[in-house]
């Protein structure tokens, strides 16, 4: 049985403020493969970005983590059911789902176990789809390679074993369904510098240096950061990978 690792609920609000949005045509590609549009369950939510997603397009959500303090940080939606519980062991009633997503948290999951549970709880035809995203890019060769100092030199030591899984686009993990074809996608946002620090201090990696080392690894480069960003806003893009199935029984 895999413990829960925790990574997120010490910075749970920043984490909430600096991620970017998954793109609207992905949930919308999600729903038209879905059976129906009853049920749709958000596995490993954090602070509840995809589920809100969902929200709009099925007519339940069950979001599920076992962070209390990532749902507590989670937006609230009438028909959203917030549960604070592993992937691996849900109150879901069995055959009762349309759709399973798990954006980002693939990789902390018992897989083995969690398609278990997603085979006890898909309705007939339920789709299933993982997804994941890594680096991020400006396309300014300045911001990148400074970027690339924190990524790479500063805090590549403080980044959990798992993340190997997300670089490799959850490739090496079991997904034993039956493979449903979706097209690829990125993922933008418009930030000014401030934003885009944000999210380099949302990384587990940072938080992890810090409390090592006693103080914060992006203000080694905030400086020259700032100075090669100027005022304005600039696009910041990750190309996501996803795998998607039918539920295989």
């Amino acid at each position: 049985m895999t413990t829960f690792k925790d990574h997120f609920s010490g910075h749970a609000a920043t984490y909430r403020e600096a991620r970017p949005l998954y793109p609207e045509a992905w949930f919308d590609t999600l729903a038209a493969l879905a059976p129906a549009r009853d049920l749709a369950w958000d596995a490993g939510c954090g602070n509840g970005q995809a589920s809100v997603a969902l929200a709009a397009r099925f007519a339940h959500v069950v979001a599920t983590d076992p962070s209390a303090r990532q749902i507590e940080q989670a937006e609230s939606r009438p028909n959203i059911d917030y549960r604070v519980e592993p992937a691996e062991a849900s109150t879901l009633v069995d055959a009762s789902v349309d759709l399973v997503t798990v954006a980002q948290a693939f990789h902390w999951f018992d897989v083995d176990r969690f398609h278990a549970e997603v085979r006890r709880v898909g309705k007939p035809g339920a789709i299933v789809a993982v997804w994941t995203y890594a680096d991020c890019r400006v396309g300014d060769a300045a911001i990148d390679r400074l970027k690339d100092r924190v990524y790479h030199g500063l805090t590549g030591p403080y980044w959990p074993p798992e993340r190997a899984h997300v670089e490799s686009g959850y490739r090496d993990l079991a997904f034993p369904h039956e493979p449903v074809e979706v097209p690829a996608f990125a993922m933008h946002a418009d930030w000014n510098v401030d934003g885009f620090l944000a999210y380099l201090r949302s990384w587990s990696a940072t938080q992890r240096y810090l409390a090592a080392n006693g103080h914060d690894p992006v203000a080694l480069v905030e400086d020259d950061l700032r100075a090669a960003w100027g005022d304005g806003i600039r696009r910041v893009s990750w190309d996501v990978h996803a795998r998607c199935g039918r539920v295989a029984r």
